[in-house]
């Protein structure tokens, strides 16, 4: 991890840089996926499912009976693990659900909101090294508060054609019964274009490699929504003397495991701390069984030495992290100061990971600086909120004159006749 010490706000653009991908030449061949599933439907994702993932399947739904087995072959401490994980995720996303009110802005013109959920929503849930069940909780179980009439799912199959059986479990216990055995870019063009087994969704939810990431910005640009923009995972953690060097090294690794793009940020007052958080790193690294991507995102990372904490905020709030851990002093006082990131874990004993698997709060962020405009996902990323207005007859002769004067400086005629047919009858 390179070492930073002191440097000028000039230099921070630089040193806060994100590791960058060129995804140009990626488009091309995502975009004769997406073309091919738009065209051919089933036939395309099968053979790229074949092409792909090394399995032929002959069906791409899952079954009751894979759902019934995946239960059978998960042990009941696990299941303890995630019915607690759902609950805690449940409860807290439970309390996004609002009553809209009525407002009368002004007599007799009454305005209201109404929040519905989007009729048709697909989660892509990641396989492979790293099968994340816990994205399920995250993803399922705002869109079902919301309201969304159809949620369905696609995650990539093993070799065997099957699914990971707590990715199945964690989709059950959360009310998705439809999955499809589909993965990477051929599962964003199946839900968003829809073929004959898959239906087609209006927003598209959930993390993947550059070449998912590059397929939902490409359906973006052709009407169907997405989540946010995403980029490899990230975490920084701001600390000063009263940190533990062991929990800091251990939540910078968290997030380094990932994967080698993923990036991690030390930012501290204290000289000696960050001495203690090397040494540690050295030492954990050799317990983790993705220690190779761990070192290659090290590499990609900073230990910044700041010789003040207010300027240490400014520096926090400049990089904007998807997860940013302050293990300082006051921690929640500190908090009040920051404006860019994704989730805030305040203090020694809140370490990132719980944000990611059980704590309540959603996994799902923004990366890549996108934290200084977006949010992470919530009840709210599940519905559209239609606004409403009812006048009566005396709230529309209040408000004539100022549409009308409106309209008419605005050379719209039409606007203010509308109001002025209605003032004649």
């Amino acid at each position: 991890m390179k070492e930073i010490r002191y440097p000028s706000r000039s230099e921070w653009p630089k040193i806060l840089a994100r590791p960058v991908f060129d995804n140009t030449s990626l488009q091309a061949k995502v975009q004769l996926v997406l073309d091919r599933v738009r065209l051919e439907g089933d036939i395309a994702v099968a053979a790229f499912t074949e092409q792909f993932d090394g399995v032929k399947l002959e069906d791409l739904l899952v079954t009751e009976a894979e759902f019934i087995e995946a239960a059978s072959l998960i042990p009941d401490e696990l299941k303890g693990a995630i019915q607690v994980a759902f609950e805690n995720i449940r409860s807290f996303h439970a309390t996004q659900l609002t009553q809209e009110q009525k407002i009368e802005t002004m007599p007799g013109v009454t305005c209201w909101r109404k929040s519905i959920g989007i009729e048709k929503v697909g989660l892509y849930i990641p396989g492979g090294t790293a099968p994340l069940f816990s994205t399920i909780l995250m993803l399922g179980i705002p869109s079902k508060l919301a309201g969304c009439q159809q949620v369905i799912l696609c995650s990539p199959p093993n070799k065997e054609g099957k699914l990971h059986p707590a990715i199945l479990f964690a989709a059950r216990l959360v009310g998705i019964d439809k999955m499809f055995k589909i993965g990477g870019v051929q599962a964003i063009g199946a839900m968003a274009f829809g073929t004959e087994s898959v239906p087609q969704v209006y927003k598209i939810f959930g993390p993947g490699n550059q070449y998912v990431t590059c397929a939902k910005q490409l359906i973006q640009q052709q009407g169907i929504a997405i989540d946010m923009p995403a980029g490899p995972s990230e975490v920084c953690v701001l600390a000063d003397d009263s940190a533990n060097a062991a929990f800091v090294a251990a939540d910078l690794l968290s997030q380094a495991e990932h994967g080698a793009d993923s990036q991690v940020l030390l930012v501290s007052t204290s000289e000696k701390l960050i001495a203690e958080v090397q040494k540690e790193l050295s030492i954990q690294l050799n317990k983790l069984s993705r220690k190779e991507l761990a070192i290659k995102s090290l590499e990609n990372s900073t230990a910044i030495l700041i010789s003040n904490i207010y300027e240490a905020i400014d520096l926090v709030n400049a990089y904007a992290a998807e997860h940013l851990i302050i293990s300082c002093e006051q921690a929640e006082k500190l908090s009040q100061s920051i404006i860019n990131a994704g989730s805030i874990f305040l203090g020694n004993y809140s370490p990132e990971s719980v944000g990611d698997y059980a704590s309540g709060t959603n996994h799902t962020l923004p990366t890549n600086g996108f934290a200084r405009a977006y949010s992470g996902v919530s009840v709210d990323s599940f519905v559209k909120k239609i606004s409403f207005q009812q006048l009566t007859q005396a709230g529309l002769v209040g408000l004539s004159k100022t549409v009308e004067l409106m309209a008419m400086a605005e050379g719209l005629d039409a606007h203010a006749n509308a109001v002025r047919v209605r003032l004649a009858k």
